[in-house]
């Protein structure tokens, strides 16, 4: 039996453009966290997709941002099995918008899983009940 290639999009968001002009800045600490997680999960058919999702200077307030649009579209399109974020508050900081994410996610069969906190929504173990 062929194991199934789950395909990760690494997503990062730093509400300030504060510190962004720096050679390693955090956008770049979180996408290099998200990418040794992915390479972790290798053995489970883990893949890390070349496109980057960056929000640098926007809030987690709202979802109106061009990387995480760029990323759901992406989603929609069945191009991403699984989003990897730092925090989970990188993809968002308001309940009403997680939860419509989680929906959008579930509808496309994508998951998503926080590299520093124990959450994860690709087993039944991690998904919040809605």
């Amino acid at each position: 039996m062929e194991q199934k290639t789950i395909r990760c999009a690494v997503y990062t968001r730093k509400s300030t453009e504060e510190g962004l002009d720096k050679e390693f800045n955090t956008l770049e600490a979180q996408r290099e966290a998200g990418e040794n997680y992915i390479k972790s999960q290798k053995q489970q058919g883990w893949i890390l997709l070349p496109q980057h999702y960056d929000d640098g200077g926007y809030s987690g307030g709202t979802l109106k941002r061009p990387a995480l649009q760029s990323l759901l579209s992406d989603v929609q399109n069945g191009n991403v099995d699984m989003i990897v974020v730092y925090k989970i508050d990188r993809l968002t900081r308001s309940l009403l918008d997680f939860s419509q994410l989680i929906k959008t996610l579930d509808a496309h069969n994508c998951s998503f899983v926080s590299v520093t906190q124990n959450f994860n929504t690709c087993d039944s173990m991690g998904k919040p009940p809605l």
